[in-house]
Order: C-alpha cells, then sequence, then structure tokens
C-alpha cells in the first residue's frame, strides 16, 4: 500500500479513493494510535468533526463520528465550518483530537480526512505514520479492541462552534472595520456563513458571491482559484477591495479597488509592517517558500525585516515558525499563518487583519500592497525526465550558474523537481519578462537534454 497521508492528509477521489470504509478505519486507527501514545492519559477521549459542503462530506462524516465512537471516543459534531475554526475549537474545547474533512480547493468530486492533535496542531509524521499502519494491520486481518456498554463513545452536536469561532476571530483584530465595503468571495465553501458574519460582525459593510454551497458547487469557478468573479464584483461595487477564500477557508487571496490580484506575497509584506509598528513580529522576521517572489524578499530587505525561506508547503513554513518563536509566515497561494493566533492558514483571518490594516492606516489595499513589486516570473513544467539527477547533472548544474550570472542581483533561477510526476519545474524571475522567457527557454531546453 502506498502512503495513504499527503503533506495536508489523506485526499482523493470520494466514494472512489475515499471510501466510507477507509474513512471508518483510519479514524478508528486514530483513536487507538493516539491512545496508545499517551494523548488521552486515561481520561475518556473527545474528538470535534468538522466538514465543508461537499454532498459527500455527508457520508464520510457519518463513518468518521462512527469510527471514533466506535473506539470509545465522544465525538462534538461542528457541522460545516472552515478547517482553520475546527483546529481553533479543538484547542478552546481543550478536545483530544479534531477531524476536518475537506480537499480543500480541489474540484467537488474530492474530499479529504485532515486530523489535528490537542491544541489543533497538525499530527506529527510519526503519529501519521502509525495510524497508516494501525489501520492496514486491521484491513489486513488484526482485529480491533472494542469497547462495549457504557464504553462506546457518545455522538452530539456543538452548535455554539460558529459564534465561538467569529468570536475569537473578531476578538482578535487590533482595530474595527467601519467605513469600509468588502466583497468577499466564499467559493461556495465552508466559509459562506463564517466569513460574512465576521467582517459584519467587525463593522464592515459586506457584499457576498459564491455563498450558497449544495454540496456540488464548491470553488466551481469561483473563490481564491478563479477570480475573475471576484474581481467584477469589486469594480462593479465600488468596493474597497475583494477577499477570496478556497473552499476550506485557509486561503486568502485578495482584489483591490482596480481588481487586480492582491497575491500571499503581498499580503505578507502588508501583514508584516502592522506586525512590526505593533510589537508583534517576533524578531522582526517573516518565513515564506522558495516559491516567493524576489520582489517580496527585496521589499522585506528593504523594509529591514528578516526573510526565512523554507521549502514548499505551508506545513515547513508552520514548522520553522514553530521551532524558532516566529509569528508570520505564509505561502504566494495565500495561505498566511498568525501563529499568535492561530495554529494552522486561516483565510478568514487573513482577510480580516488586512481589512484592518486599511481602515487602521485609511490608505487603499492597492498603496499598501506598493511595498512590494511583483518582479515578472516565468514557470515552464518540463514532463518526461528524470527529476532525480535534478540536482547532479553537470550540464545542467552549469547552465543554472551562467543563467544566474546573467540575472545578477535582480533575478532567480528555481529548480523544482515534481513530487508527484515525472516532471522538472523551471522557474526564472527577472526584473524583465522578455529576459525571464529567454532564460527559462534556455533551461528547460538543458533540462530536455540533460535529463531526459
Amino acid at each position: 500500500m502506498g502512503r495513504l497521508f499527503g503533506t495536508d492528509g489523506v485526499r482523493g477521489v470520494a466514494n472512489a479513493d475515499l471510501t466510507a470504509e477507509l474513512a471508518l478505519g483510519l479514524s478508528v486507527a486514530a483513536a487507538h494510535v493516539l491512545g496508545e501514545a499517551g494523548t488521552f492519559q486515561g481520561h475518556r477521549p473527545v474528538a470535534v468533526v468538522g466538514r465543508d459542503p461537499r454532498a459527500s462530506g455527508e457520508f464520510l462524516e457519518a463513518a468518521v463520528v462512527a469510527g471514533l465512537a466506535s473506539a470509545g471516543v465522544d465525538v462534538l459534531r461542528v457541522g460545516v465550518l472552515p478547517t482553520p475554526a475546527v483546529a481553533h475549537l479543538t484547542g478552546a474545547l481543550g478536545a483530544d483530537l479534531g477531524v476536518m474533512l475537506s480537499a480543500s480547493h480541489n474540484a467537488m468530486p474530492d474530499n479529504g480526512i485532515k486530523f489535528f492533535a490537542r491544541g489543533g496542531h497538525k499530527l506529527a509524521d510519526e503519529l501519521e505514520d502509525r495510524i497508516e499502519d494501525v489501520y492496514e494491520q486491521h484491513r489486513t486481518g488484526a482485529p480491533w479492541e472494542r469497547p462495549t456498554g457504557a464504553g462506546v463513545g457518545r455522538v452530539k452536536s456543538y452548535d455554539e462552534g460558529l459564534d465561538a469561532y467569529v468570536a475569537h476571530l473578531v476578538g482578535v483584530l487590533p482595530n474595527r472595520l467601519d467605513g469600509l465595503t468588502i466583497v468577499l468571495d466564499e467559493a461556495h465553501g465552508a466559509a459562506s456563513r463564517v466569513s460574512p458574519e465576521a467582517f459584519a460582525r467587525a463593522g464592515a459593510e459586506i457584499i457576498t458571491i459564491g455563498a450558497d454551497p449544495d454540496g456540488l458547487n464548491i470553488n466551481d469557478g469561483c473563490g481564491s482559484t478563479h477570480l475573475d468573479l471576484l474581481k467584477a464584483a469589486v469594480v462593479a461595487h465600488k468596493a474597497d477591495f475583494g477577499i477570496a477564500h478556497d473552499g476550506d477557508a485557509d486561503r486568502c487571496l485578495a482584489v483591490d479597488h482596480t481588481g487586480s490580484e492582491i497575491d500571499g506575497d503581498q499580503i505578507l509584506g502588508v501583514l508584516a509592517l502592522a506586525m512590526r509598528e505593533r510589537g508583534a513580529l517576533r524578531e522582526d522576521t517573516v518565513v515564506a517558500t522558495v516559491m516567493s517572489n524576489l520582489g517580496f524578499k527585496l521589499a522585506m530587505e528593504r523594509e529591514g525585516i528578516t526573510f526565512v525561506q523554507t521549502a514548499v508547503g505551508d506545513r515547513y513554513v508552520l514548522e520553522s515558525m514553530k521551532e524558532h518563536g516566529y509569528a508570520l509566515g505564509g505561502e504566494q497561494s495565500g495561505h498566511v499563518i498568525v501563529l499568535d493566533h492561530a495554529t494552522t492558514g486561516d483565510g478568514t483571518l487573513t482577510g480580516l487583519l488586512l481589512a484592518a490594516r486599511v481602515a487602521q492606516t485609511g490608505r487603499s489595499l492597492k498603496d499598501l500592497a506598493s511595498v512590494m513589486e511583483r518582479l515578472p516570473q516565468v514557470l515552464i513544467n518540463v514532463p518526461d525526465v528524470d527529476k532525480s539527477r535534478v540536482t547532479t547533472s553537470p550540464e545542467l548544474t552549469s547552465a543554472v550558474a551562467d543563467a544566474e550570472r546573467e540575472l545578477g542581483a535582480t533575478g532567480r533561477v528555481l529548480l523544482r523537481s515534481s513530487g508527484t510526476e515525472p516532471l522538472v519545474r523551471v522557474m526564472v524571475e527577472a526584473a524583465d519578462i522578455e529576459q525571464a522567457r529567454a532564460v527559462a527557454g534556455r533551461l528547460a531546453d538543458v533540462v530536455k537534454s540533460a535529463l531526459g
């Protein structure tokens, strides 16, 4: 069996790859593993279970709840809420674990399962590996230890979850949002109720689109992966700006009043300056991945803010933040982590903090985001090559060195092997788009000849 857990839980096509049987089995395995690891420490365990609005989430939630309860875990069903809400409630309620059913920005047929440990933190890799091992042992014949009678878990709805989470979000804002008009695109996803409620409570006048989930329309032509509707709505309503989430609302992208996109790098830049101003940016440091635009790095250096780079993936950003005590990190895609107030990327919190900065300064989002200039970035995927030799090929190493000398301090080259496909990604940044295209094209040709 291949590894079930990826970098963001277990995902696949619901009822094909991700079946009810798998969801139930993983939930029972998680309960056993966490119990063996001492997480429950002799007391009756409690789990928080939430989901996004996908139709498949209904039967998968039933399977997860059944699995947990059959293993002796009491379950609090919080219903449709964002991933960061489930993480927050897991910590706030003192639960022993949390489970979120979502495939984030993926299309509707997919779904996923993500487990959180006590405190709302992602499970360590070794615990995920152990859960897989225990699940596989059971699947191939090893029996579960099953409680009976009063030992089985009890299940109840926790309808207060939405209000508790919204109160948390509004409570951490440094100032109110009165006077702002904001368009919110909820991707017909998990934040369709939460986000409008939070922005309204904070004082903003809101216009919502993509906030009518029917179980089938999540991420369908809207949300953070499809910004055209939001851009048009912001301009049409003459709004101050717009905010877009993905299906489980752990991401946030924005659109300024002219309809121009504000990406995760620019959002990080705005929040970094705001947090430093109020003394919340510990060690004057922000964490982001190697895919962040070079313009972001140059802007942070100019502002006297240290920029720490990690491998691609919000899990690596979070690991660096927790290890060194940094307060702010994120990705160009809009995963932004404010560690003082969230244990994971939180799109609604990010949007609220961005809006708070606009309200506090009286400056437009376009003006605030100009703290950095996005340098032209060209990405070419080179398929059907031996990606394992991307760092060892002398011919490729020499070509990269030549390209870096040509680009100088205002350019950058990044070659990455895909984690799931036999291809190499060639990314080149330069002050001039034509130069970036030319250099990327030459490097892609070298990748083909050297690794093909």
